[in-house]
């Protein structure tokens, strides 16, 4: 089983789907992208081709060795990302050869359905406790917000205030028995992680999130000894090597993103380094069907898999929704405790509609994140 070719499509409103076919006609799809870099990682895709093209579909492992190793400059999140839309997409294509799904490929369920979480509000976050109701609504037990938008290095008691006063409107509607997670999206500094913790404690937030940039994760080990919270990070961390020093900083959750982070076989290696450091794994996925379905494969066989995030209904979703470009959209229904029950299908378990992909990909996207300023006109984190 060789494979015969690979295609692209941007598809709004800001992903790269990836499809895989073998020479005997099995198609695998996988989801490589890095938000507002798309095209540049379609011309990755491109490249890798050239070693992929011809080689033996069944053997995965020697193929993600030579894409992330067989070149003298590896790694980064384009080159990572675009070989995790392939690795999930060959990962689809032996599952649908062998009629099981990828989990049965990694050892077989531990568990029979997954939690989820969902998004509320939107960069800058408002109107967020009429959101987690509606969320509630829908069925989800969980949700996640950000603290709030532009950060300043250290910030006036009135924004701190703000950012609890938020977390506390849905802690409101939450109760007790639902969870909100805080994502600070690297957005803060050091200090200022410290002190948004010590203020977010009495509402007991399940986890912040990113609370540093991944290049200040150094401080990660103060910040974790400062606060009760759970923290959690790892969006942008691409390989087992990203993440050994901050699994030992005390970090409570990892959150590898299969689209970025080497696919389902890198982010299986992660989530096992995170066990042998009492250390739980969410994966991180704000984007497409195919890297959620990749994801819960991946939680359905890993034992320390807390909670998985689902892009449906997220603030970005403007032209395309998650549920868009399946034949069967149910797959990813919850149940009546906020869960996504195993799925039993080949391969990834999805059914993606190829001619809606198409359709979409005639009008593509070049969706880019904001540039965000202070009001001193600095550049601010986004």
């Amino acid at each position: 089983m060789r494979i015969a070719r690979l295609e692209t499509f941007l598809v709004a409103p800001r992903w790269v789907f990836l499809r895989l076919e073998t020479d005997d006609g099995l198609v695998g799809w996988g989801e490589p992208v890095v938000e507002g870099r798309a095209h540049t990682v379609v011309a990755a895709v491109e490249e890798l081709a050239d070693v992929v093209i011809g080689a033996d579909a069944t053997r995965i492992e020697d193929l993600w060795q030579v894409m992330t190793r067989g070149a003298f400059y590896r790694g980064g999140p384009v080159f990572s990302s675009a070989v995790s839309g392939i690795d999930q997409a060959l990962w689809d294509v032996r599952g649908k050869a062998l009629g099981v799904p990828v989990h049965d490929l990694l050892g077989g369920a531990v568990r029979d359905r997954v939690r989820m979480y969902g998004w509320i509000g939107g960069d800058d976050p408002s109107e967020v406790g009429e959101a987690a109701a509606a969320r509630v609504a829908a069925g989800y037990t969980a949700v996640k917000m950000n603290a709030g938008g532009r950060m300043r290095p250290v910030e006036s008691v009135s924004e701190v205030r703000e950012v609890v006063e938020r977390v506390a409107a849905v802690r409101e509607v939450l109760g007790p028995d639902r969870d909100v997670a805080v994502d600070f999206h690297g957005r803060v500094s050091p200090a200022l992680a410290r002190v948004l913790c010590r203020e977010l404690e009495p509402l007991h937030p399940m986890f912040v999130e990113e609370p540093v940039v991944p290049e200040l994760s150094g401080e990660l080990a103060r910040i974790c000894d400062s606060t009760t919270i759970p923290i959690a990070t790892g969006e942008r961390l691409f390989s087992r090597w990203d993440f050994a020093p901050v699994l030992r900083s005390g970090i409570a959750i990892a959150q590898p993103d299969l689209s970025h982070a080497g696919g389902i076989s890198e982010s299986r290696r992660i989530a096992a380094a995170a066990e042998t450091h009492g250390v739980a794994v969410a994966p991180h996925c704000p984007l497409g069907p195919i890297a959620l379905a990749a994801c819960l494969q991946l939680d359905l066989a890993a034992p320390n898999a807390l909670i998985q995030e689902t892009s449906l209904g997220i603030h970005y979703n403007v032209g395309g929704d998650t549920l868009d470009h399946l034949l069967d959209p149910g797959v990813f229904a919850l149940d009546d405790a906020g869960n996504v029950g195993r799925l039993t299908g080949p391969g990834l378990g999805i059914e993606i509609d190829e001619a809606a992909v198409r359709r979409a990909a005639e009008d593509g996207h070049r969706w880019r994140n904001p540039v965000w300023r202070h009001a001193d006109g600095s550049l601010a984190e986004w």
